[in-house]
């Protein structure tokens, strides 16, 4: 399935939220998109475990000392 078709599943359904639900089920539907867009990068092996939890300061000293 192509981004394009993803993307218009996606904005159909937050507008479909948005326009029965009221502005709550908007932001509800939006979240949990969200938190299955980085569950299938995860799952993908395009993210891991340790992306969220990498100190960036030890990351910029690092680059400095090359």
């Amino acid at each position: 399935m192509s981004m394009a078709v993803i993307g218009l599943a996606a904005g159909m359904a937050l507008g479909f939220a948005g326009y029965f639900g009221g502005f709550g089920a908007f932001l509800v539907v939006a979240l949990l998109g969200a938190v299955g867009f980085v569950a299938g990068k995860f799952f993908d092996g395009d993210l891991e475990p340790g992306d969220f939890f990498r100190n960036r300061d030890r990351d910029r000293d690092r680059d400095r000392r090359r």
